[in-house]
């Protein structure tokens, strides 16, 4: 017997309300291919940190390394929707997969290669960070998108953490050659291209393509006017702000606080082991409820007793100081994921909200770590950078809440 149609405007204006059935083998393939990608999306930014010291890099080289990702990552964010309208978010992936093979190939080629490398990863990384939340509302069941975002911020966490560990070993293995261990991250980059596009869906009709893109383009432009795209985007900018930050100058701060450089090394990893714990448990945590301020206010308060600890007592427990700061900014970072599923109203929706909140969040966190880096330089110590880290938190705190729940269903 036929079913008819749904009509164009339930089709347009209905939210999908999960993946279709699917078998046991394609579900593992699907699962495989999103964890390869997630393993793999950082691995090129591990890489910097660890090896800087031991190549000779200079204090500007550096600077700029730093800073490029996020800006870039900032200015293409929104190149993600086109690939999302040309594509679908599942070649998408597999396309930006393809690019951050390649920028990850250049930058093995000198120090020009390095900086246009470095470019072309970040532009490609962009559109990941976009598509990703749109991939797991579209192709998981509602009750696993928590579990999905967490393995997502996880295995970025542990992929970035495995390159990192490897470089200077790499380096010394190769004889002193910085170009041959950046290409461990071509190694690390490489398997994700066998399963991140996941199952091909059924390429659209023009005529349905079009309409589809009309209503994404339509989509994108609206949500610049709600108060939620602006909330989403305040969230994910201050903790991402205040992310790169902690990243930038953690160590600098406990050695000045008294700390041995080999002991703030390894506050350094801590912080890295309570980011990737942060980032799996808070979105598990956050999807399980229709109310999420309740997080938002957990991760910030988590975040201010971690800033007010390196204020008060930097040298007495660094390893807590540096586990509660990774657990609250990993859980923050990976909160934003679940923010734009939860409050999107169809995937065109939640592509827009990821999109705009990342493009204004990243431009924002680039400004974070030359910010901190200038105030210490004018008052000659980090307390004035911490203190201001705080006020953020405060600041974040009443800009973000609304992004927190949804307030249409809640007058309904």
């Amino acid at each position: 017997m036929s079913v008819p149609a749904p009509s164009r405007a339930a089709r347009s204006s209905s939210p999908v309300q999960g993946p279709p059935p699917r078998g046991t083998s394609s579900a593992v393939v699907l699962v495989t291919g999103f964890v390869l990608l997630s393993l793999n999306t950082r691995v090129a930014f591990g890489q910097l940190g660890p090896l800087a010291p031991v190549a000779g890099f200079g204090t500007g080289t550096v600077t700029l390394l730093g800073l490029l990702p996020p800006l870039c990552m900032g200015a293409f964010a929104p190149l993600a929707s086109l690939v999302r309208r040309r594509f679908g978010q599942e070649r998408g992936l597999f396309a930006a997969s393809v690019v951050l093979l390649a920028g990850a190939v250049v930058r093995m080629l000198g120090l020009p290669g390095l900086f246009v490398g470095t470019v072309i990863v970040s532009m490609a990384t962009a559109v990941v960070n976009v598509l990703i939340p749109v991939f797991v509302r579209s192709r998981f069941a509602h009750r696993r998108v928590g579990v999905m975002m967490g393995v997502y911020a996880l295995s970025m966490g542990a992929g970035s953490a495995l390159v990192a560990a490897l470089m200077v070993p790499v380096w010394q293995a190769t004889g002193h050659s910085w170009e041959t261990a950046m290409g461990l991250a071509v190694i690390g980059v490489a398997p994700q291209l066998r399963g991140s596009a996941g199952p091909a869906r059924k390429t659209q009709q023009p005529t349905e393509a079009r309409r589809a893109e009309a209503r994404e383009r339509e989509r994108a432009g609206g949500v610049l006017r709600t108060p939620l795209a602006w909330s989403l985007a305040a969230f994910f900018g201050f903790q991402t702000l205040l992310f790169y930050t902690t990243l930038a100058w953690l160590p600098a701060i406990l050695v000045d606080a008294g700390v041995s450089g080999a002991t703030a090394g390894s506050m350094q990893s801590l912080f890295i082991v309570g980011v990737a714990v942060g980032g799996f448990t808070v979105p598990v945590l956050a999807a399980a409820r229709s109310d999420q301020r309740p997080h938002i206010v957990a991760v910030i308060l988590i975040c201010a007793a971690g800033y007010t600890g390196l204020l008060t007592a930097p040298a007495s427990v660094p390893a807590v100081w540096a586990l509660v700061l990774g657990t609250g900014l990993g859980g923050g970072q990976a909160l934003a994921g679940v923010l734009y599923v939860k409050r999107g109203k169809d995937h065109d929706h939640v592509a827009a909200l990821s999109a705009v909140a990342q493009t204004g969040g990243y431009l924002l966190a680039a400004t974070g770590p030359a910010t901190a880096s200038l105030l210490h330089t004018v008052t000659g110590a980090w307390a004035v950078p911490l203190v201001t880290a705080v006020a953020v938190l405060a600041l974040s705190l009443l800009a973000s809440l609304h992004a927190g729940h949804d307030w249409q269903a809640a007058t309904r």
